[in-house]
């Protein structure tokens, strides 16, 4: 079963920018599409991002979108959400996920999830 372990977060003034990062391991994400979720307090699971097979295709959530890339190294079975000009609304846990692609804002297309990594803005 392959992990997924993300790292990265934590504390930024809002107009900073952080680089996420998803490492896979005991598998190759190669096959896989990749997407980041995030989960702010009481609120359920959004999706964020999502990049495919070959990275050639990315997905955006309209709140993200122009802020934050997904990209993906394959040869490094890694995956890297660059945010961008944040703002205290991006206060969440982080979640990476491997998916198969078909629709790839929907948590259900997603069969690894890893543990998550909070990103708190402070404004």
């Amino acid at each position: 079963q392959m992990q997924l372990v993300e790292s990265g977060g934590g504390l930024v003034q809002a107009g900073g920018s952080l680089r996420l990062s998803c490492a896979a391991s005991g598998g190759t994400i190669n096959s896989y599409f990749m997407g980041w979720f995030r989960q702010a307090p009481g609120q359920g699971r959004e999706f964020v991002a999502a990049i495919s097979w070959n990275g050639d295709t990315a997905y955006y959530a309209d709140s993200v979108k122009g802020r934050f890339t997904i990209t993906r190294d394959n040869a490094k079975n890694t995956v890297y959400l660059q945010m961008n000009s944040l703002v205290p609304e991006d206060t969440a846990v982080y979640y990476c996920a491997a998916g198969g692609g078909v629709g790839v804002r929907l948590m259900s297309a997603y069969y690894n999830w890893g543990q998550g990594t909070q990103v708190t803005v402070s404004s």
